[in-house]
């Protein structure tokens, strides 16, 4: 799984413009599901992004996690994650997963944070959505399973 994280003062997301979607102070996670992906990596992945320390202490330092600023999560699929721009001009989605595997480690993901009694919205799987952000910092990271430890 690779997540992309924006730490936001606010987000949403809608569909057919209508919103379905829409946090306050939290994260936005872009993410991505390949064929390779398990539970397992639906669980270090939930847990990694609950328990980043990327929001500022009294001391302006990032010392505090979503779960201490009792901030949200807006979650949106996002196969393009997986997209291999080295050969040509289109990029190739073939790492990609295959909807059969990615909506329902998706969704496993989404009860993943949800059982943290983390506010956790989302956007529709396989949808043409359109998300908006107000990035703060801006604060964005790249996240892999594939570097998880084993």
């Amino acid at each position: 799984m690779r997540a992309v994280v924006q730490r936001v003062k606010n987000s949403s997301v809608s569909v057919d413009g209508k919103k379905i979607g829409e946090i306050g102070n939290g994260l936005l996670v872009l993410l991505g599901v390949t064929h390779t992906d398990t539970e397992k990596d639906v669980n270090w992945l939930a847990n990694k992004i609950k328990d980043l320390r990327i929001f500022e202490d009294e001391s302006g330092k990032m010392n505090l996690s979503l779960e201490d600023i009792k901030g949200e999560l807006l979650v949106i699929s996002q196969f393009t994650l997986y997209g291999n721009c080295i050969k040509g001009r289109r990029p190739s989605f073939t790492e990609a997963g295959r909807p059969e595997i990615a909506e329902p480690l998706y969704e496993k993901f989404l009860e993943k944070c949800r059982s943290f009694n983390i506010k956790t919205e989302c956007g529709e799987f396989g949808a043409d959505m359109k998300v908006e952000l107000l990035n703060d910092g801006p604060v964005t990271l790249i996240i892999d399973t594939i570097n998880m430890p084993k």
